[in-house]
């Protein structure tokens, strides 16, 4: 049978496919436009972090974890309480210090008696929260800290032997304080891995703190939002995320910029690789970082309003992703290299290389 004689498809199926890619494009609108509406209304309550707001967002509905690193009073614990109360979701805090045990954040089994029975019952922690915020988590104990690998990894939390699941979603956001040292624990570089994002929270500008005297000077705004979407919106965008496509051009993209966070073999050969952005790296990115790059280049192109990815989301995210996921040479540091700076020479090279 020749080409011309072949069946045509039966017209309802080519209706039902037109039907589903009209229903799917809606989807991409209506998540593109509660992307935008979210950053907008954070943005009216944290004035002048809007690169920060943005790649917050982000990171939530790409279903991963962030570390915040800015100094005390910027309003960390304030951009959690809005980003809470916009999306409805239930929250808590943690105040880490030296003494903080780890059943004061998975929670422990309490002594109880009712009808004349007596019996262990587990009291869930602020951990069983949506979105948790530890605050300054350098100060708790690596214990303390340890605490929070599987509920980050696994999302359940296992006492006495018995597992019990946490919400979804489930978000940590933590900082810490880049400038005090003493009575400290520098997270592991096991835990650093389970953070999607790193985020730096910059001093304000002027015009900024100018800015934040008529939106907060007497009353913290987030106290008074109403919720815009709930937790349902944030699991189907975060599912709709999943399904943006991916070219095989932005695959092999992703994977050359992890490779070029290795380490070079021979680094100490100064004469042949002085111009080779990866020689003051010791330890490179993980393949988790590769995930992270993927998951939320994804969520960026949705908030571009777009239902594929592109080179510049993978190149948006890549900073948060990948800060934190790096080790330096001791030269490098002594050099006053820092991250970002061996990164922004890393990416200027990937580009070029695209």
């Amino acid at each position: 049978m020749d080409a011309a004689s072949q069946p045509e498809p039966p017209l309802s199926a080519a209706v039902g496919d037109a039907a589903r890619d009209a229903a799917q494009d809606a989807d991409y609108a209506d998540a593109h436009r509660r992307l935008q509406d979210l950053q907008a209304l954070l943005g009216r309550v944290i004035v002048g972090q809007e690169e920060l707001v943005t790649q917050l967002v982000t990171a939530v509905f790409a279903g991963g974890h962030v570390l915040i690193e800015g100094l005390p009073g910027l309003g960390k614990t304030h951009l959690a309480k809005a980003l809470a109360a916009a999306l409805g979701l239930q929250w808590a805090r943690v105040q880490c210090t030296p003494d903080l045990m780890p059943a004061d954040v998975t929670g422990a089994e309490i002594y109880a008696s009712a009808g004349g029975r007596s019996s262990f019952e587990f009291r869930p922690g602020p951990v069983f929260a949506q979105l948790l915020l530890v605050d300054e988590i350098n100060r708790a104990t690596p214990r303390t800290q340890a605490a929070l690998l599987e509920a980050m990894q696994e999302r359940q939390v296992t006492h006495a032997g018995v597992t019990h699941a946490l919400p979804s979603p489930f978000c940590v956001l933590a900082t810490q304080n880049p400038i005090e040292l003493e009575g400290t624990y520098p997270l592991p570089e096991a835990q650093l891995d389970r953070f999607m994002f790193k985020l730096s929270m910059p001093f304000p500008q002027r015009a900024t703190l100018r800015a934040m005297l008529e939106v907060s000077l007497d009353d913290e705004p987030s106290d008074h939002l109403r919720a815009i979407a709930t937790p349902a919106d944030v699991l189907r965008i975060g599912a709709l995320a999943r399904t943006v496509l991916l070219a095989e051009r932005c695959k092999e993209a992703a994977v050359d910029l992890v490779v070029a966070t290795q380490p070079l073999e021979g680094a100490a050969d100064r004469d042949s690789t002085d111009g080779d952005p990866r020689r003051p790296i010791r330890y490179g990115a993980s393949p988790r970082a590769l995930q992270a790059l993927i998951r939320a280049a994804r969520v960026r192109a949705l908030l571009a309003g777009r239902a594929h990815v592109d080179v510049d989301d993978l190149a948006a995210v890549a900073l948060p992703v990948l800060r934190h996921r790096i080790l330096l040479r001791l030269e490098a540091e002594l050099d006053g290299l820092d991250a970002d700076a061996v990164l922004a020479s890393v990416l200027a090279r990937w580009r070029n290389r695209l």
